[in-house]
């Protein structure tokens, strides 16, 4: 009987430990580096706990695009430790009544962020256990009140270091919220007949590459309808206006076609893109990413 006692107090520990947090933050933010913006941020951070770790996922995000910083994370949060807190501000609607809340995510991860959109593909992604509402009350820097523009600072960091330094529990960040979280529309990926459907999530910016949501495993329904061509037909849509139309081979590499030619592939998350071998896909056919860039896939026939 001791020796089950003590193997369930073992296992108990290595759960709650999995989803503790780690005195890892990381930042996420639309600012960029120019001003000192994020540096305050951390310097709140730092004066929390001199102690924790503090790392950027990335700080040009462009100006009030939601939609990329969903995106990001949900491109980003799966690789860092379970417990890490990442402090996500794309917040157009900073000061309004939009919530201000902490997630944790059925992975551990802790999210702070607006509750604006941010959190549209984790949720499907890692799903998440619970939402919290952040009581300013407590959680806001000292003497911050009469500023309603920099939450950032006095709110999502002051908390997020607060959690990940263990000055306050996950249950002390505010009530739990059983609202909905608030989602950006957008078409996911699914074989409709014999036609792949997606969403252009977003660009390879350096190299103008196109890419969707479509999987690996979305890609194995469609090929398993192959035909005698190697030739697939993609359209692609912006509001559901016909942007792009064109054929192009599927290659797991791009010297698979001759330069300056379409192709379609796996990037390096496993998802369908498109792009035009040295050359800029992005420009030369004028498409962007977002939720309301949609794109259609099938075989030639």
């Amino acid at each position: 009987m001791k020796k089950i006692i003590t193997t369930w107090a073992i296992l108990l520990l290595t759960i709650i430990s999995a989803s503790a947090q780690n005195g890892i933050v990381v930042f996420q933010t639309d600012f960029g580096t120019k001003d000192g913006a994020v540096s305050a941020m951390k310097g709140v951070a730092s004066s929390v706990d001199v102690n924790l770790k503090l790392y950027d996922l990335t700080h040009d995000i462009p100006a009030y695009n939601i939609w990329e910083a969903a995106y990001r994370l949900d491109q980003t949060v799966a690789y860092w430790p379970a417990g890490t807190v990442f402090v996500s501000v794309v917040d157009p609607g900073v000061g309004t009544q939009r919530k201000s809340v902490v997630v944790k995510t059925k992975s551990g991860h802790y999210i702070v962020t607006p509750d604006n959109g941010t959190l549209t593909l984790i949720a499907t992604s890692l799903g998440i256990d619970s939402v919290r509402e952040i009581d300013e009350v407590i959680n806001r820097r000292k003497n911050s009140g009469a500023s309603y523009t920099f939450h950032g600072r006095d709110v999502y960091a002051y908390t997020a270091a607060r959690i990940a330094s263990h000055k306050i529990s996950y249950e002390q960040v505010g009530k739990i919220s059983t609202d909905p979280i608030t989602s950006l529309p957008f078409q996911k990926a699914q074989l409709v007949g014999e036609k792949l459907m997606g969403t252009i999530d977003i660009l390879d910016i350096q190299y103008g590459n196109i890419w969707t949501n479509i999987n690996q495993e979305n890609w194995k329904k469609l090929n398993s309808l192959v035909h005698a061509k190697n030739e697939l037909q993609v359209q692609i849509f912006h509001a559901n206006k016909l942007i792009y139309t064109g054929s192009m081979p599927f290659e797991n590499t791009f010297g698979g076609v001759a330069i300056g030619k379409p192709l379609a592939y796996l990037n390096s998350l496993m998802n369908i893109s498109f792009a035009l071998n040295q050359g800029n896909f992005s420009e030369k056919y004028h498409v962007k990413a977002g939720s309301s860039w949609t794109v259609a896939i099938q075989w030639t026939k």
